[in-house]
């Protein structure tokens, strides 16, 4: 799979499912039910217990799934990761080393910011996706908006307060992606084993998005 892939299916999806359980059994669950749901992309964070082992798993269960690492920190998680078969990199906040370290291996890397000045940091080290985190409590859609004046090339990642109710408000902002974890992957629904109310969620995700690129289609 290669980085070019990568990139196209997260900027054609628009939805990276972020998994942050308390469980190896949890996350696996969580990550092969979202693939059945039709979003081919996970993002297993670093919080998980055993999280490099869960990338790998799942990495290995299908090659249909683009798994990749959430809330890395530094260059030694990021190198276990990709040995474990992570196809992109996410972290909460800004890392010029981290988005250098993904460049040189040919990965997609997305850092986290939240200023202006983060933007345009990231974006000169080399980013591929601009994740802004935390982006509901800076203002969510409108907050977007504002950054896009400035950056309209920029590919951003909401992540941090997106919901079911506001996710189609991101896409018509101009983000690339939105970043999602309880809004697609509840914990109860984790907890009963109820795929079907991840997979119903996930289909609302995907219709949020493609109503609002389509809305935008029209302008």
């Amino acid at each position: 799979m290669t980085k070019q892939h990568v990139l196209k299916s997260i900027q054609n999806i628009g939805i990276v499912p972020s998994i942050r359980l308390s469980s190896p059994e949890d996350a696996l669950f969580a990550g092969r039910e979202i693939l059945a749901a039709g979003i081919p992309i996970v993002e297993v964070t670093m919080t998980v217990p055993g999280a490099a082992a869960i990338i790998a798993q799942l990495a290995q269960d299908d090659s249909n799934l683009i798994v990749g690492a959430g809330t890395v920190l530094d260059t030694e998680t990021a190198r276990r990761c990709l040995d474990a078969g992570a196809k992109f990199i996410t972290s909460p906040g800004l890392d010029v080393k981290l988005i250098e370290f993904a460049q040189a291996n040919h990965t997609v890397v997305f850092p986290g910011a939240l200023s202006p000045s983060e933007v345009i940091t990231a974006v000169h080290a080399g980013a591929d996706f601009v994740k802004i985190f935390p982006c509901a409590a800076v203002g969510g859609p409108r907050y977007i908006r504002d950054l896009r004046g400035p950056f309209p090339d920029v590919p951003f990642v909401a992540s941090g307060g997106v919901k079911q109710e506001n996710a189609g408000e991101y896409f018509l902002a101009g983000v690339a992606a939105i970043g999602v974890g309880a809004a697609v992957i509840p914990h109860e629904a984790v907890q009963l084993r109820q795929p079907h109310r991840i997979h119903e969620l996930a289909r609302r995700l995907l219709r949020a998005a493609a109503e609002a690129r389509t809305r935008l289609a029209r302008v």
